[in-house]
């Protein structure tokens, strides 16, 4: 799964809630076609009745089985939106090491992915930004974005894991 939002506040008193659509959101997402949200660390599908964008990077979605502002705040507000990237195509496939030299983009300050440490039990990126190396998890949560052709990834890392 590729998380592409995140659930940013409630919109009404209806269950409906306003997203921030990560760069990778698909322009032709389709109504028969779940999002997902982790709760509890199970992915749970949820289709939606109404989604309207608002700007490149924003959308109002109304679920079908969150119908009040209540249920919303418990269930969704705070978490990523996540859709099932189907099939992967053989073409898609990659290896981390093929990373390394990618740009980064991680809480707003741009770095450079300048190595990848491979373990079975935490494979982790060496992140260099304005001098200094951190390192980050190589995990699929933390991982908003990649443009292969554009050279670039974008993280999202929890409040705290790494200090600038």
């Amino acid at each position: 799964m590729i998380a592409v939002g995140r659930v940013g506040r409630l919109f009404g008193t209806d269950g409906g809630v306003m997203l921030t659509l990560y760069s990778n959101f698909p322009d032709n997402l389709q109504n028969e076609e779940p999002l997902f949200v982790v709760i509890d660390e199970l992915a749970v599908p949820l289709f939606y009745n109404s989604f309207e964008r608002r700007g490149k990077a924003g959308a109002v979605v109304h679920f079908d089985d969150i119908d009040t502002a209540h249920r919303a705040e418990e269930y969704l507000v705070g978490r990523e939106v996540f859709i099932d990237e189907g099939e992967e195509d053989e073409e898609d496939e990659f290896y981390m090491e093929d990373l390394i030299g990618f740009d980064a983009i991680v809480d707003g300050r741009k770095g450079k992915v300048s190595d990848y440490y491979d373990s079975e039990a935490n494979p982790l990126f060496e992140i260099t930004i304005e001098g200094r190396e951190h390192l980050v998890p190589a995990a699929e949560e933390f991982i908003a974005g990649i443009d292969f052709e554009g050279r670039m990834i974008k993280f999202v890392l929890p409040e705290g894991l790494l200090e600038l």
